[in-house]
C-alpha cells in the first residue's frame, strides 16, 4: 500500500494518540497539523515530528493531504468534516460523527456524492477483546445472542480533564461521549438495531472543575447526565444501556455481558483495546478466561484510520464506517427522543455488521 497523507485538525487532548499511533502504522504518514490555536498546531507538529502546523484553511487547502483526522470537539465535527470532503479528501472524524442527526447525514451523503469515505470513532472494536468477543460469537459460543447488557457509570470528567466544559454542551453528556463506544461494541456483535426507548435526567444543575488548569470554575450542565436505554435488534435480542455521569460512589457492574441461548460471554471495556474476556456455557459452574484471538490489544487509537486507508487501497468497505457511526448516533438520539417523548424510537436508519478484523491484523499492518 502507498502511503496516505494525513493532516490532523484539532491538537487537544486526544491528538497525542493519534500523532504517536500513526507515526508506527504502516502506509500512513502525518504531513500537517491544525488548530484554532496555530501556536497550539505549531507546538504539537514540533513535539511529534510533523513537517507543518497551519491553520485549518491552510491544512485544508493542501493537495498533497488525501485524509483529514478531525479531533475537534464534537459541536465542531459537523462543519469541519464538511469542509475536508468539500477539498476532496477522505475524513475520519472522532466520536460522536456529529451533534444531530441532520448533520450526521449531511456528512455521509456527502461523502457518497464526492466518491470519498468517511469514518469514525471508536475503532476500540476493532481491538483484540472485542474482536475475540465477536470470533466467539460467531463460531457459536453462546448460541443464538438472546440479550446484552452494557453500563458505562461514573462521576463525569470535571475531576480530571483539563477542559471539561463541552462535556456538559450539546454534543456531551455521557451518552454522546461515552455511549458510542459500547453502541458500536454491541452492534459489532449482536447486529444493527430496529427501536429503542429511554429514559434521562440530569441530577446537578452546575458542575465545579476540581482539575487543573481550570480548578474552581463552575460549569452548567444543559444535557441529561443519566440516560438508561432499552435496545431491540434486528436479530431479536433485547438490550438495556446505562450511561451515567452521576454515579458518585462507584459501581461494581460489568462493562459489558452478552448472554445466548447456550452460554453468557463478558466483554471487555470498550473503551479499551484488549481484554479480559471471559465465557461460561450453559450448565458449567465456573467462568472460563478466554486467550484473545486478535492484536491490536494496546492504546491502538487511529488503527480505524489504518483500516479505512487499506480499505480504499483495497477496494473494499472499512470497518470504522460513517454509516456504522450514523446508525449509533440515531440510537443515541433515540433514547432521549423516547424519553421526551414517551414511547419507543424506530430507527429509520441500518448498517452492515461490520467484518471482523483478520487474527493476524496486527503483524500485517505494522
Amino acid at each position: 500500500m502507498s502511503n496516505v497523507n494525513i493532516g490532523i485538525i484539532g491538537c487537544g487532548n486526544i491528538s497525542a494518540v493519534y500523532f504517536k499511533n500513526c507515526k508506527t502504522y504502516r502506509g500512513l504518514e502525518v504531513v500537517a497539523c491544525a488548530d484554532l490555536d496555530v501556536a497550539r498546531a505549531k507546538a504539537r507538529a514540533e513535539e511529534f515530528g510533523v513537517p507543518k502546523g497551519c491553520s485549518v484553511d491552510e491544512l485544508l487547502a493542501d493537495p498533497g493531504i488525501d485524509l483529514v483526522i478531525n479531533l475537534t470537539i464534537p459541536a465542531a465535527h459537523a462543519e469541519v468534516c464538511l469542509k475536508a470532503l468539500n477539498a476532496g479528501k477522505h475524513v475520519y472524524v472522532e466520536k460522536p460523527l456529529a451533534v444531530s442527526r441532520e448533520d450526521g447525514q449531511r456528512i455521509v451523503e456527502t461523502a457518497k456524492a464526492k466518491g470519498l469515505r468517511v469514518g469514525c470513532a471508536p475503532d476500540t472494536f476493532l481491538g483484540g477483546g472485542i474482536q475475540t468477543s465477536v470470533k466467539l460469537i460467531r463460531d457459536g459460543w453462546i448460541g443464538r445472542p438472546v440479550g446484552a447488557t452494557a453500563f458505562m457509570m461514573g462521576r463525569g470528567h470535571e475531576h480530571w480533564h483539563p477542559d471539561p466544559a463541552f462535556y456538559y454542551k450539546a454534543g456531551g453528556g455521557p451518552m454522546f461521549d461515552m455511549g458510542p463506544y459500547y453502541l458500536t461494541a454491541l452492534v459489532a456483535a449482536v447486529g444493527p438495531i430496529r427501536r429503542v426507548a429511554g429514559m434521562t435526567s440530569t441530577a446537578f444543575a452546575e458542575r465545579t472543575v476540581t482539575s487543573a488548569p481550570k480548578y474552581g470554575e463552575t460549569i452548567r450542565v444543559d444535557v441529561p447526565t443519566h440516560v438508561a436505554g432499552l435496545l431491540e435488534f434486528a436479530n431479536g435480542a433485547i438490550g438495556t444501556i446505562i450511561t451515567s455521569f452521576d454515579v458518585m460512589g462507584g459501581s461494581t457492574l460489568p462493562r459489558i455481558e452478552i448472554y445466548g441461548s447456550e452460554g453468557t460471554l463478558k466483554v471487555p471495556d470498550p473503551n479499551t483495546f484488549g481484554g479480559p474476556v471471559q465465557f461460561k456455557r450453559k450448565g458449567a459452574a465456573e467462568w472460563s478466561d478466554v486467550p484473545l484471538s486478535h492484536g491490536f490489544t494496546e492504546n491502538a487509537r487511529g488503527v480505524g484510520v489504518l483500516d479505512m486507508a487499506r480499505a480504499i487501497a483495497e477496494n473494499r468497505p472499512h470497518r470504522a464506517s460513517g454509516e456504522l457511526a450514523y446508525h449509533v448516533l440515531e440510537a443515541m438520539h433515540g433514547f432521549h427522543d423516547a424519553s421526551d417523548q414517551g414511547r419507543h424510537y424506530e430507527m429509520h436508519s441500518s448498517c452492515e455488521t461490520p467484518e471482523p478484523m483478520p487474527t493476524n491484523a496486527d503483524s500485517l499492518w505494522l
